[in-house]
């Protein structure tokens, strides 16, 4: 996910570095600095955009995979009913070739003969009184396979529109991206001085909070085997407080088990680049990091932060527990809780994986969390 981590971050580190700054009276340099504060900002607006719109890239791709999958089993169905309505009317031709070489069914002949089209024949069929069960009932099956594969010819029309549709929703939504893209190498390319200053202090600030978690991984990992005891014991209940702004007193589920691997598989990846549309270490975007991480424990999640809102169960904000998925600016951005107010996640392009905290914009951007 594009996210705010690195402009609200960033933007912090470096109104602490301007407040540090040694030559404060100098107006070229002061002018410099307020030059990278509205670069900042503006990077700061190109994230947040950017974020919507690569979760809607991702999003756009689940529902035409979904799309894909429906037109492969209408196609597989409306060759089955083909099949079907080919052997129903073989069946008819052979009951039609019995009526010519029987004596007495003249009448039926000509009932058979007369008609204009394939309903105009069961009309006649059924007005007959001299036509058999037999006769009826092969008519019938030849009608029923007929809208059998009428329907299932529509339903593949509209599957067909409906990815066309997509193809091209996905195609102007990554010219967008591309496009914001190069606004924002060109602004943070105007200081690079300054932003080479606040990078080398979130690499010290990252790798703090790194050893914090470790240190918080292992801790909960001591505690797992006595709260799995515990747990079969007694309820659990939400000591929460707060409840938080998403989920409004929602308790969910107790973690299960795979919630501190969850973590632990997570931290391997600090420092992997942010790829929009990325699912692997060799990068990531926010939804393909959860996905990612999720899937090594055996659990499959859709790569879309806006599909990944609707998994699980929700949790309140007082109630999260380490692994859990929390959510932030309309659901255009989700991280995995790590405990201590704390989560990893992909941020945005220029970034890597990183902790970072629900305060500041993460805070007043909140949305909600689910347990999976």
């Amino acid at each position: 996910m594009i996210r705010r981590t690195a402009p609200a971050v960033i933007l912090t580190l470096f109104v602490a570095l301007l407040a540090t700054a040694p030559a404060a009276g100098d107006p070229s340099i002061a002018s410099k600095q307020a030059e990278a504060q509205s670069v900042m900002g503006q990077v700061h607006q190109l994230d947040a955009s950017l974020d919507h719109a690569v979760e809607a890239y991702n999003f756009a791709t689940v529902k035409l995979n979904k799309v894909r999958a429906d037109l492969k089993a209408n196609h597989a169905q409306l060759q089955v009913a083909k099949q079907s309505l080919g052997r129903a009317q073989a069946a008819l031709a052979a009951r039609l070739v019995s009526l010519y070489r029987s004596d007495g069914q003249n009448d039926s002949l000509s009932v058979l003969l007369g008609a204009s089209s394939l309903d105009d024949l069961v009309n006649r069929y059924n007005t007959a009184n001299r036509i058999s069960a037999q006769d009826t009932h092969v008519l019938s099956e030849v009608t029923r396979f007929d809208k059998q594969v009428k329907a299932q010819e529509e339903r593949l029309k509209h599957a067909r529109a409906e990815a066309a549709a997509l193809v091209q929703q996905r195609a102007a939504e990554r010219a967008s991206i591309q496009g914001q893209l190069a606004s924002r190498r060109a602004l943070l390319s105007s200081i690079q001085g300054e932003i080479a200053h606040l990078k080398a202090q979130e690499a010290a600030r990252q790798a703090e909070l790194r050893r914090e978690l470790a240190a918080r991984v292992a801790q909960q990992q001591q505690q797992a085997p006595a709260q799995a005891i515990s747990s079969t014991v007694s309820p659990i209940t939400d000591t929460g407080g707060n409840g938080g702004n998403g989920g409004a007193g929602a308790v969910g589920p107790a973690p299960p088990p795979t919630h501190s691997s969850v973590v632990a598989i997570a931290e391997h990846y600090l420092g992997v680049p942010y790829r929009w549309g990325g699912a692997s270490p060799s990068g990531f975007d926010c939804s393909g990091l959860v996905m990612y991480v999720y899937a090594q424990v055996g659990v499959s999640l859709p790569h879309s932060s806006y599909s990944q809102y609707g998994m699980g169960s929700p949790v309140s904000r007082g109630d999260l527990q380490p692994g859990d998925l929390v959510f932030f600016d309309g659901l255009g951005h989700v991280g995995i809780y790590v405990g201590g107010n704390s989560f990893i996640h992909a941020p945005h392009t220029g970034d890597v994986v990183k902790i970072s905290s629900i305060s500041g914009w993460y805070a007043s951007t909140y949305v909600g969390a689910r347990r999976i």
